[in-house]
């Protein structure tokens, strides 16, 4: 177009030329326009040719590509001889463990189990599953959040709601793990349950239902106990034998081996601590160095803390709301004291490879790596074990009474589990802690090694704005620290390996393996919205973000609605936290409330939702006119509870309601976004 408009003007320039001149000038013009036109078609079809053959690498590699045909469960079991599958949805590992529990139970009575991840299955394969003999399909499914599936089972989640299958040749059972405390307890496991159901499928025993709040393990045994005897009675089989101890894994030890091949805590690619490369997520966390850590109280025993992650060149974003998850090491002197007590050289370098050679997980943390490192950032040394750990161990107990002893715990029986709860629940005895009281007990380390669950990652509210600190997460938090019934001093993981993270200092001291976890938690859309933001001790986290971000909207001349805090700690001049923040936002103006709940500072205690109380008019003309956003962040077990409570009374009141009307106007409010909570118990 350019030559175009330039052969033009230079034919404007010389109208008043002779004829010979004009078609002189006409045909060296032309000359022009049709080389200058071949010459850029010849480049752009080299160019263009060029282009077109860069995407065909991808084509061909995705051609190529496994995952397809290893997609299939049914034929994995078609394969392998099993007829009982057991699809778990874990997010902090429990849910994969009780699967694994099941599958291996299945020997019992002539069965052979698997237990697999939904994520690496195409689940529309659950129609097929009655070409199996006696087969059945069994749901350990995990509630995460606000009624949300885990992870790993959210597109299972997606496909069950679209889906218009014809599961009626399939036969299933549900154990689901949630929590009293939340607003939706078990949603994900009624869920399927009840879909399956609507699908056409056959239920073969009752949705069972784990709640974390009590005694979660007690739950599902009480469960399983009585699971079984449906399964035998539906497929006409009959029990075996006694429980026996299966090892899933075989040793393996390394005399001669390449330490450049050795896992040193990498949770996912070998080196990826050294090489790191985007995107990060938990099987590829980022190595952040902590530039901040600072105490946030003034007194008092407990210790808040504030630190700041640096997230330059990692290409991570977040948002106002979202959850940073870190990966915590134990510690040292746990583990040696473990090593020492089993008598064992934790600098040993071993595999636990699986005896199912087609099985998806090849080993129960990654491999090779040595005792030290696995006991260190691989494996859940703190947490009383499971009482399925119990029976397995029971059999290196050299002293009768204490092998009875854990026989007995790991039982149904009435007694047993009293004794589970008490000596080892309530008592909060971890590994580490029964090795001291049974004293003849001596497992090999590496059966042990088999038994321990996975260390998890740790979530925390970020406790920033990315529009303030793009590169930048901050976290806040309390060391967790306290005695036990055994009179020992039990102490947080994560907390207290993040309270020793020494800012900017070289190596591994200052740096924590993060990822971050998007949240549902967020401000309105609308800038002018009102927000309600209720978060006393560390749940004021995702509100400072919240604030911070306020404050920026506000300096971009957005117009910026009320913004109010409900605040609380114990006393005003020992655990106050961010209060000369608080107390800026305030002078600003971008924090238009300011109500703080002293609990301990007078004889009788408040809290957050007293202050509601008093507040309760402004509150209702917020929520009524001003279209208000509501945020409840911290403690599920009372906190939350209280304040939802709190929200009725109000709700009722001013709206003229009876006690259900209100709560279902509460209700109709968290279906709209419009009363969110963040809370953990």
């Amino acid at each position: 177009l350019i030559s175009m408009g330039v052969a033009s003007e230079e034919a404007k320039i010389s109208p008043s030329d002779s004829s010979v001149q004009q078609d002189s000038l006409v045909s060296m013009t032309d000359v022009f326009l049709i080389s200058l036109i071949v010459g850029l078609f010849t480049y752009w079809f080299f160019f263009r040719k060029k282009k077109e053959e860069v995407p065909e690498l991808p084509k061909m590699q995705s051609v190529a590509a496994p995952a397809a045909r290893d997609s299939s469960f049914i034929e994995k079991m078609k394969k392998t001889g099993r007829n009982i599958v057991v699809f778990y949805g874990s997010q902090t590992g429990t849910a994969e463990e009780f699967a694994n529990r099941l599958s291996k139970d299945a020997h019992r009575y002539g069965l052979r189990g698997m237990a697999a991840d939904p994520e690496e299955y195409d689940l529309s394969d659950l129609s097929r599953l009655s070409e199996i003999d006696k087969s059945l399909a069994v749901f350990c499914m995990a509630t995460y959040g606000e009624g949300d599936p885990t992870d790993n089972a959210q597109d299972f989640y997606d496909w069950l709601q679209e889906a218009d299958a014809d599961l009626s040749g399939l036969r299933f059972a549900v154990f689901g793990l949630g929590n009293k405390t939340y607003e939706h307890f078990n949603a994900m496991g009624k869920y399927v349950d009840k879909r399956l159901e609507e699908l056409g499928a056959q239920r073969i025993f009752e949705l069972g239902l784990g709640d974390d709040d009590g005694n979660l393990e007690e739950d599902f045994i009480t469960w399983r106990e009585q699971f079984w005897p449906a399964v035998c009675e539906h497929f006409g089989v009959e029990a075996t034998g006694e429980e026996s101890s299966i090892r899933q894994y075989e040793l393996v030890v390394h005399t001669d081996v390449n330490m450049n091949k050795v896992y040193t805590g990498e949770m996912g690619r070998l080196k990826s601590y050294e090489n790191q490369k985007p995107p990060f997520d938990a099987k590829n966390p980022f190595l952040a160095r902590v530039t901040e850590n600072r105490k946030l109280n003034e007194g008092g025993e407990r210790h808040l803390m504030h630190l700041e992650l640096d997230i330059s060149n990692s290409k991570i974003r977040y948002e106002s709301g979202d959850h940073v998850a870190v990966y915590p090491a134990n510690d040292s002197s746990l583990v040696n004291q473990i090593g020492e007590i089993l008598g064992t050289d934790l600098d040993t370098v071993m595999s636990l490879n699986n005896l199912d050679e087609e099985s998806n997980k090849k080993h129960p943390f990654p491999c090779p790596t040595s005792y030290r490192t696995a006991l260190t950032y691989y494996l859940d040394i703190t947490n009383p074990p499971r009482t399925n750990v119990l029976y397995e161990l029971a059999q290196y107990a050299t002293d009768t009474g204490e092998q009875e002893r854990l026989r007995k715990m790991a039982s149904s029986a009435a007694e047993g589990k009293a004794l589970y709860l008490s000596w080892v629940v309530e008592a909060r005895r971890n590994i580490l802690a029964i090795l001291q009281d049974m004293p003849s007990l001596h497992p090999p380390i590496d059966h042990l090694c088999e038994l321990l669950p996975r260390l998890q990652a740790r979530y925390y509210s970020i406790a920033s704005s990315s529009k303030v600190h793009p590169y930048a997460i901050h976290i806040c938090a309390v060391t967790v620290e306290y005695e036990t019934k055994a009179g020992r001093l039990n102490k947080g993981v994560a907390t207290n390996w993040l309270k020793n993270k020494v800012p900017n200092e070289n190596g591994s001291n200052s740096l924590v393996p993060m990822y971050v976890r998007k949240s549902q938690f967020r401000l309105p859309f609308k800038p002018s919205t009102p927000v309600i933001m209720i978060g006393p001790g560390t749940g004021i986290a995702p509100f400072i973000g919240f604030i911070q971000e306020r404050a920026w909207l506000k300096q971009q001349g957005k117009e910026v609605g009320e913004t109010v805090l409900y605040y609380g700690c114990r006393h005003e001049r020992e655990d106050y936290l961010y209060r000369e923040e608080l107390a800026r936002f305030q002078h600003e103006g971008v924090l238009t409330q300011l109500n703080v709940a002293f609990s301990r500072d007078q004889a009788e205690k408040v809290y957050v939702q007293h202050l509601l109380k008093k507040n309760k008019e402004n509150i209702w003309k917020l929520l009524s006119e001003g279209n208000a956003h509501v945020y409840v962040c911290g403690d599920a077990r009372n906190m939350a509870r209280d304040v939802q409570n709190t929200f009725y009374e109000i709700v009722a009141e001013f709206g003229n309601m009876s006690q259900p009307q209100a709560v279902d106007y509460v209700k109709k409010l968290m279906t709209k976004g419009r009363y969110s909570l963040d809370v953990w118990s």
